[in-house]
């Protein structure tokens, strides 16, 4: 398996991103040690020049760690084929111990990396390096999230074995099975839809309330996330049934392939997307008060609080021409 090319990919993006973040993370220390933009000494001088390259270094690398995402959920549905049992990624990712962890490392440093990048865009926003140490500290808190998502994934992909035998999607996320995933896949229709709904109008209403008055935007921040976990809990509940037209069938990893139009990338990309965007908000919300900031920030937090809504709506749309077009009625 070592040789499969979307394995070496991976082992390659996380051992690069690991050794960047590792050095970007030791300069980071000693620009949060050192840093005084009242100094005119070489040492801060020095401080000042070293972190437009840490910086540099640190947004693509995380860049390259959020698109990982994305390339092991691909890697993990191609290989399913080599796996007896396995009819999507949801057999890969349960081939040992470490397949299910690993994915949810990469979703959690995901979006850590984005909120990072986030706050970067607003430090270049002012001439005075307003958010300098909040985003060093980000960084100290996102290099161990990475370091022990390389070793999960290292040791997933050390593990896959072609003669192990795996459990198929219908075994993993059927009803009655014991476990978190197949409890959510037992969650009533008549319970999720409306928790659905309602998560959704929560969180446009307050986007709306946000854009008006600017005010809010620790709310918007945890109703995105809400809304991300609802969604995919509804996912796993009732839309994949409206998807696959089969009413037993809650698998949220099957929609990534051929027959169903790849639709999973677009709903997870756009639940993600949203999430990393709303979070973003209410990380900005408490450097208002910057000087320098004082124009930027609201403008950029109203721009991404758009863009989530967007993507919310976006993922909404999807489901729901599913939903219409399905010829099941639950």
């Amino acid at each position: 398996m070592i040789q499969h090319p979307g394995v070496l990919a991976l082992l390659l993006a996380s051992g690069l991103v690991s050794l960047l973040l590792l050095a970007a993370g030791w300069q980071g220390l000693r620009i949060l040690r050192g840093w005084n933009l009242q100094s005119g000494s070489e040492v801060q001088l020095d401080l000042e020049r070293r972190t437009y390259l840490v910086s540099t270094l640190v947004a693509n690398a995380l860049v390259i760690q959020i698109l990982s995402l994305f390339l092991f959920i691909f890697t993990a549905e191609g290989l399913h084929t080599q796996f007896v049992g396995a009819m999507c990624a949801a057999g890969s990712l349960a081939v040992n111990a470490f397949g299910y962890p690993t994915l949810l490392a990469k979703i959690a440093t995901c979006l850590v990396a984005g909120v990072w990048l986030i706050l970067h865009r607003a430090d270049t926003q002012g001439h005075d390096y307003p958010l300098i140490r909040p985003k060093y500290v980000l960084l100290l808190i996102l290099v161990p999230m990475v370091l022990a998502e390389t070793w999960l994934q290292a040791s997933y992909l050390a593990g896959l074995k072609a003669d192990v035998m795996t459990s198929c999607c219908g075994s993993l996320f059927g009803q009655g099975r014991e476990g978190l995933v197949a409890e959510l896949a037992g969650l009533p229709p008549r319970i999720m839809q409306p928790a659905f709904w309602i998560t959704l109008g929560a969180f446009v209403a307050a986007g709306v309330l946000l854009l008006r008055t600017r005010r809010g935007a620790g709310v918007f921040s945890v109703l995105s996330l809400a809304f991300l976990l609802v969604s995919v809990t509804s996912l796993v509940s009732f839309f994949c049934l409206y998807i696959y037209e089969l009413p037993t069938h809650h698998c949220p990893f099957c929609l990534l392939q051929r027959e169903y139009g790849f639709v999973g990338y677009p709903i997870y990309g756009t639940l993600l997307g949203g999430a990393i965007l709303g979070l973003g908000v209410g990380a900005l919300a408490p450097f208002r008060a910057r000087k320098s900031l004082s124009e930027a920030l609201p403008r950029m937090q109203a721009r991404l609080a758009w863009s989530a809504l967007v993507l919310a709506l976006i993922f909404t749309l999807i489901v729901g021409i599913w939903m219409v077009l399905s010829p099941l009625k639950l």
